[in-house]
């Protein structure tokens, strides 16, 4: 019989003095990974008859335990792995339809818009906008986390099994965390520059520089870059745990290890929690001040809150619902084992995972376009797009026009020759 608990396995056998041969078994209960090795080492120091044998490490066994039956120890271990495989069934169907769908459509759409985005801000940083270094660079991290999100797709649709190289599983999840909290980063960058510009607007001059949002943006590129750096350190490619799957896992395993809870707890006080009490902060005191001036129109009101809002509940949306499942992730993994619940939360943080690259889209949106000096170069750009291919067009048609003109020419040219020769023949 076996039993399959958090402390260990235990086989349970009968006595029978009739036979000689049988075997004399006693409880045994010892931890998971060591029952062959245990075993065989026992079946190697058997004698002829039953004989009690003594451990040779108490403090890793609770009671003794023998066999010198090889067909028992066999049946156990057997009977071990059949228990484990039936009990551990990880489905990947929803990782498999989820994660694609989300990915292709947030890929469809982040790269366009943040190109656009890339390239209004960067107009606007020449023209020593400050607020427009860190948006720069919001749309730069939201880039490149969307131009990796092809590998993220194939990982889900293959039942997440990793099927390329390590080195770019490292690289794949060391960008996808920098896009987490550079971009958190640079949200609170932007809600303390408005704070500033509207709250305090003759105080601290010096920090509504384009020099000091340089050194601000550089600054943050390089902590999180130091931060994240042990994802290109350690391994990040792991066997599933659960045996049915066989599966190749990407950063993302289970159960975390007390190392991995450490930094996760790490992120989500500096790369999470901060960046929220600094954007609701930053934000409130915003309102209050447009809301109190009597100089603003009521529309012009109902702008800003409705734009506040919307920025609150993107951010809420998009980090919240991740960060408070690895929250919870890093609290009772390392301490416990029951694989049906590592597994539930395993697959709640998936799901959450996939609402972070919403920020993606959300960003650009929220913090350039709704600004009307970013709309006006944006149409400009439109509009110089539509001007060169209708010049192209006018060129091709002017092309086209020449050349029927010189055939029409060359015809009237033939036949007024032809009728002067044919006249002279006359």
């Amino acid at each position: 019989m076996l039993r399959e608990g958090t402390a260990g396995w235990i086989a349970v056998s009968q006595y029978h003095p009739t036979r000689q041969n049988q075997q004399v078994c006693s409880v045994a209960e010892r931890k998971p990974g060591n029952a062959s090795d245990y075993a065989l080492r026992r079946l190697e120091s058997r004698q002829s008859g039953p004989e009690e044998l003594t451990d040779d490490n108490p403090s890793d066994y609770n009671r003794g335990f023998y066999c010198t039956q090889a067909g028992i120890i066999s049946g156990i271990l057997l009977g071990w792995t059949m228990s484990n495989n039936t009990e551990c069934h990880d489905d990947h169907t929803l990782d498999k339809y989820l994660f694609p769908f989300v990915y292709s459509i947030v890929m469809m759409i982040s790269i366009p818009i943040n190109c656009i985005s890339l390239y209004a801000s960067c107009i606007q940083v020449r023209k020593k906008n400050e607020l427009s270094v860190y948006i720069f660079s919001l749309s730069l991290a939201d880039l490149l986390y969307s131009l990796i999100l092809p590998l993220w797709i194939d990982y889900a649709w293959h039942g997440d099994d990793w099927r390329l190289s390590a080195l770019l599983c490292q690289i794949s999840a060391f960008l996808m965390y920098m896009n987490f909290y550079t971009s958190t980063a640079f949200l609170a960058c932007i809600s303390l520059d408005r704070y500033l510009a509207l709250v305090h607007p003759l105080k601290l001059q010096y920090l509504r520089t384009r020099r000091f949002s340089l050194i601000v943006t550089i600054t943050v590129w390089l902590l999180e870059s130091i931060f994240n750096s042990v994802i290109l350190v350690y391994k990040e490619v792991f066997n599933d745990p659960c045996n049915f799957t066989n599966h190749t896992l990407c950063y993302d395993n289970y159960p975390l290890e007390r190392w991995q809870a450490n930094i996760n707890l790490f992120r989500i006080c500096s790369g999470y929690l901060v960046p929220l009490i600094i954007i609701m902060f930053c934000y409130q005191k915003i309102y209050q001040v447009v809301r109190h001036n009597q100089a603003t129109l009521d529309e012009e009101k109902k702008k800003v809150r409705k734009l506040i809002l919307n920025i609150t509940i993107s951010f809420i949306v998009c980090f919240t619902p991740y960060h408070v499942v690895l929250l919870i992730r890093s609290i009772k993994e390392p301490s416990t084992s029951d694989p049906h619940l590592l597994l539930l939360m395993y697959k709640v943080y998936r799901v959450t995972q996939a609402l972070t690259s919403l920020n993606c889209i959300a960003d650009p949106i929220l913090y350039c376009f709704v600004s009307e000096t970013a709309r006006t170069d944006i149409v400009n750009l439109l509009r110089c797009c539509l001007c060169l291919r209708r010049h192209g067009e006018d060129q091709v048609t002017e092309h086209a026009l020449c050349s029927s003109a010189t055939k029409n020419t060359g015809v009237i040219t033939y036949r007024t020759s032809c009728e002067t020769q044919a006249l002279k023949n006359s």
